[in-house]
């Protein structure tokens, strides 16, 4: 099951930084960039079925500690970026819990068959007619 905003928020921690690249006097004095570290094994709210199940799943984004780390520095603003590595993480978190459905495997119905049949007989039938007579044996 999926945890609430309010337990993911209380699980997980902050670290920012400046941010790289163009933005001028901005990008020099403001630490926009934030990095959201989630520990998969500190938490209470995951089932131990279900870290095992992250912990497959997201082997090659954990570090050597177990951490999760995303980084999101795209806008100018500190509390925007925040957000947006929580919504990156919540989505994260749904895709690697989603257990996908076992296939059932059906029959295929005797009149679809019967119809495949059918049509293949009617253009082997048109074929045929579209042939040059063969040459009688006798003469």
């Amino acid at each position: 099951m999926l945890p609430t905003r309010e337990e993911i928020l209380r699980s997980i921690t902050f670290k920012t930084s400046r941010s790289g690249g163009k933005g001028g006097q901005n990008v020099n004095k403001v630490s926009s960039k934030v990095e959201l570290i989630f520990d998969l094994e500190a938490n209470d709210y995951l089932s131990e079925e279900e870290k095992t199940l992250l912990r497959s799943r997201l082997e090659n984004r954990l570090d050597s500690e177990g951490l999760l780390h995303i980084v999101s520095q795209e806008d100018r603003s500190q509390l925007l970026n925040k957000e947006k590595t929580v919504a990156k993480l919540i989505e994260l978190l749904k895709k690697s819990l989603h257990v996908q459905k076992k296939r059932k495997p059906t029959k295929i119905p005797k009149g679809v068959i019967e119809k495949r049949l059918k049509s293949k007989a009617y253009t082997s039938d048109r074929k045929k007619s579209r042939r040059p007579p063969s040459p009688l044996k006798g003469e």
